[in-house]
C-alpha cells in the first residue's frame, strides 16, 4: 500500500475553505482526472475518474466529518483508497492537509507511483483547489453536518 500527504496554505477563512471542500460534486473543477462525483446521501459518494488512462468508478463512504476540522473517507467498491483531509487555521487563512492511502493496480499504476506521478497530481489538485476558492468571494455551498462513527460498526 502507498500513501501521499501534502499540505497547502489557502488565503481564505478556515470556514470558507472547509465549506468549499464539502462540495464534493465540484471536485471535477479542480481535480485532474476526476470526471464526476455524485453525493448519494450525507455519507456516500459515487466517483468516476481516469486513472492511468483507464476509466474507473467506485463508491466511497465518509467515515468521519467534523466541521472546520476534518473529513475522513474510505472506498466501499472499486480500487482501494482511503484518506483524511484536515483544516487548521494559520496566518491569514487556513492550512489544508490531504492524506490519501491507495493501492496501485497493475504495472502502469505501479510505475507511475514509483515515478511520483500520484504525488504530483495530488499537489496539483491542492494548488487548483487553492486558486478555485481564492478566486471566489464565498464557497459554492456548505454542509455543516457531523459524522462521528459508522452506524452499524461504531468505527470511523
Amino acid at each position: 500500500m502507498a500513501y501521499i500527504e501534502k499540505s497547502i496554505h489557502v488565503e481564505k477563512p478556515l470556514r470558507t475553505v472547509y465549506d468549499q471542500w464539502t462540495q464534493f460534486e465540484e471536485f471535477p473543477r479542480f481535480m485532474e482526472g476526476v470526471k464526476e462525483v455524485r453525493q448519494l446521501d450525507d455519507r456516500h459518494l459515487h466517483w468516476r475518474a481516469e486513472i492511468a488512462g483507464k476509466d474507473e468508478a467506485w463508491e466511497a463512504e465518509i467515515t468521519h466529518q467534523e466541521p472546520d476540522s476534518r473529513i475522513a473517507w474510505r472506498n466501499t467498491s472499486g480500487p482501494y483508497n482511503a484518506g483524511l483531509v484536515t483544516f487548521q487555521p494559520d496566518e491569514a487563512g487556513a492550512r489544508v492537509t490531504l492524506r490519501i492511502d491507495y493501492e496501485p493496480q497493475g504495472l502502469v499504476e505501479k510505475i507511475g507511483d514509483a515515478l511520483g506521478f500520484v504525488s504530483r497530481r495530488v499537489e496539483g489538485d491542492l494548488e487548483r483547489f487553492k486558486r478555485f476558492i481564492e478566486e471566489r468571494d464565498d464557497a459554492t455551498g456548505a454542509w455543516r453536518g457531523e459524522i462521528n462513527a459508522h452506524p452499524s460498526t461504531g468505527q470511523f
